[in-house]
């Protein structure tokens, strides 16, 4: 199965919609009026379908097992046809079109063998995604024009001594969301990191390094003092996500918040620590520069 570990989990929907096709009015009212021989047909084919949904992971191999939290199966009868409609929800890392899809099958197929001994001609018309929400494809952020800095803040790395990991692995993030971006290396020090929030001219200043509880992890204080607004809720993003992939991400003074209309953000130094930050809250923290502008879009 595809590796979904560094995804954020967020509300998913998908309706998914099938047609059963009958060949004569009488099949469609004997299903109104429940004389099937083999029973209801709209409640023997909701429970198929409930059943269905729930075990799409046992039957299509690279299906993610997900928590599902709703199924809604309706029916809508058009002329000699049957519009199977489901709708599932869950609050997941990855989506339930699938889902969604196998849920219209096994309804769509549970009619059909309610319906053969009554009706020979009858068929499974079109199954189709409707329509699905939630991940990546709800939530488009564009990130064209904007610029960053990404700062290195180590004593031992701004010697020459050790090599910069985690300041590559944020600017490769931003680079694949089109963020023009700079690189500075510098020691821990209050006042190197406030010259370079006082001039920088990016968009956006990414520090990393820092952030941690030794006497020499200055970055955090320097910039909360200087912060015109804290943006706690990054904070807390970055650090639940970080406290769910490893137990030591609690003692991370991950620092988020604007300044003179720039987004400022103190990263771990260490190259997964600030991977997993960036997965936490990129790209959706671009969007408060949608609000910044008072283009706020809900």
């Amino acid at each position: 199965m595809v590796d979904i570990t560094h995804k954020i989990t967020s509300l998913r929907e998908a309706t998914a919609i099938a047609i059963v096709k009958t060949s004569s009015e009488e099949t469609i009212k004997r299903i109104q009026e429940n004389t099937v021989p083999k029973g209801n047909v709209f409640e023997m084919a909701k429970a198929a379908g409930l059943l269905g949904v729930k075990k799409t992971p046992e039957l299509l191999p690279d299906c993610h097992p997900l928590p599902i939290e709703y199924t809604g199966i309706s029916y809508e009868i058009n002329g000699l046809e049957v519009k199977i409609s489901v709708t599932v929800k869950t609050i997941y890392k990855t989506g339930v079109e699938v889902e969604a899809m196998h849920g219209a099958s096994i309804v769509a197929l549970t009619m059909y063998d309610m319906l053969k001994p009554i009706d020979k001609n009858v068929e499974i018309g079109s199954i189709r995604l409707e329509n699905k929400r939630g991940g990546k494809s709800s939530f488009k952020i564009d990130a064209e024009g904007l610029t960053a800095q990404v700062v290195v803040c180590s004593d031992t790395i701004s010697k020459g001594v050790g090599e910069d990991k985690a300041g590559k692995v944020i600017m490769e993030k931003l680079n694949e969301l089109g963020v023009k971006v700079e690189k500075r290396i510098i020691p821990d020090e209050t006042d190197i990191i406030t010259n370079i929030l006082n001039e920088s001219q990016a968009n956006m200043i990414i520090f990393t390094g820092g952030t941690g509880v030794g006497p020499r992890d200055v970055t955090p204080d320097t910039i909360e003092a200087l912060l015109d607004i804290q943006l706690k809720g990054v904070e807390e993003q970055m650090r639940d996500y970080g406290q769910q992939r490893m137990p030591y991400a609690m003692l991370s003074r991950s620092v988020a918040g604007i300044r003179n209309g720039k987004v400022i953000l103190a990263l771990p130094g260490s190259t997964k620590g600030a991977a997993e930050c960036m997965d936490a809250i990129f790209p959706h923290i671009l969007h408060v520069f949608k609000v910044i502008e008072g283009k706020r879009h809900d």
